[in-house]
C-alpha cells in the first residue's frame, strides 16, 4: 500500500487565484493516497480588510482574466458589475472565513464545499461573499442550517476557534516564508515544504504524478 501524502493548503475565499485553484485542490483531494487540509489564512480578513475602490477592481478584474485564461474558471459580468464596480462593500473575508468555520464545527466533511460555494456566489453569480447575510444565504442553500445559525449569531466559542485558526495558519505561513495564498505545503514536520502554486494551475494529474513522485 502506497504512502499517504499530506498537504496543507493555505487560502482566502476572497482570493482569486485560490478560486481559480480550488478544482486542482478538488481532486487532490478526491485521491484516496492524499490528505489536504485546508486553512483559512486571513489575508483580508480583520486588519487586512479595505473597501472596496476603483484601483483595486480594475487590478482584481485584470488579474481574473489572467486567471481564467490559466484555469477556465468562470468571472462573470454579474461580478464585475454587482461586486467589483458597485462602488459599495468591502474587501472583507471575515464573514466568509467565520462561515468555514462555523462549518467546520458543524460539518467539517462539508468545508471545502461550503468554500467552493462561496467563491461561486461571488465570482459567478456577483454576490458580494463579503457579506455576512450573503455568506448565510449560501450555507442555508447548502443545507449547513447549524452553520448559518452559528455565523448568524456568533458565540465567543466560534469566534475563539476563528481567530486561533487564522492565527495557526499565520504562524505556518510565516515558518515557510509564504506571503501569499494560494499555499501548498507538502509532508509534515521538519521536513515540509512549499510546492511552487504554480502548479494548481496546469493540468491536475502532473500535479499528482509529481507528488506520488515526490
Amino acid at each position: 500500500m502506497s504512502e499517504t501524502i499530506h498537504l496543507t493548503y493555505f487560502f482566502d475565499p476572497l482570493c482569486g487565484w485560490c478560486y481559480g485553484a480550488s478544482p486542482s485542490v478538488e481532486k487532490l483531494m478526491q485521491q484516496d493516497d492524499i490528505t489536504v487540509t485546508a486553512r483559512p489564512s486571513g489575508l483580508f480578513a480583520g486588519s487586512g480588510a479595505f473597501a472596496m475602490n476603483a484601483g483595486f477592481a480594475a487590478h482584481a478584474w485584470a488579474a481574473d482574466q489572467r486567471i481564467a485564461r490559466l484555469t477556465g474558471q468562470a468571472f462573470t459580468e454579474a461580478y464585475r458589475r454587482n461586486v467589483l464596480e458597485s462602488g459599495a462593500g468591502a474587501v472583507d473575508s471575515g464573514p466568509a472565513t467565520l462561515a468555514l468555520t462555523a462549518v467546520s464545527l458543524t460539518a467539517p466533511e462539508r468545508e471545502f464545499e461550503a468554500l467552493t460555494a462561496i467563491q461561486r456566489a461571488r465570482y459567478v453569480d456577483g454576490r458580494n461573499n463579503g457579506d455576512a447575510a450573503v455568506v448565510g444565504a449560501v450555507l442555508t442553500d447548502l443545507g449547513l442550517d447549524a452553520a448559518a445559525g452559528r455565523l448568524a449569531d456568533p458565540d465567543e466559542d466560534l469566534l475563539a476557534v476563528n481567530r486561533n485558526r487564522i492565527e495557526a495558519a499565520q504562524a505556518e505561513m510565516r515558518r515557510f516564508g509564504a506571503r501569499g495564498v494560494p499555499t501548498l505545503v507538502l509532508g509534515e514536520g521538519a521536513e515540509a515544504r512549499v510546492v511552487s502554486s504554480n502548479a494548481l494551475y496546469g493540468q491536475a494529474d502532473s500535479l499528482i504524478a509529481a507528488l506520488r513522485a515526490a
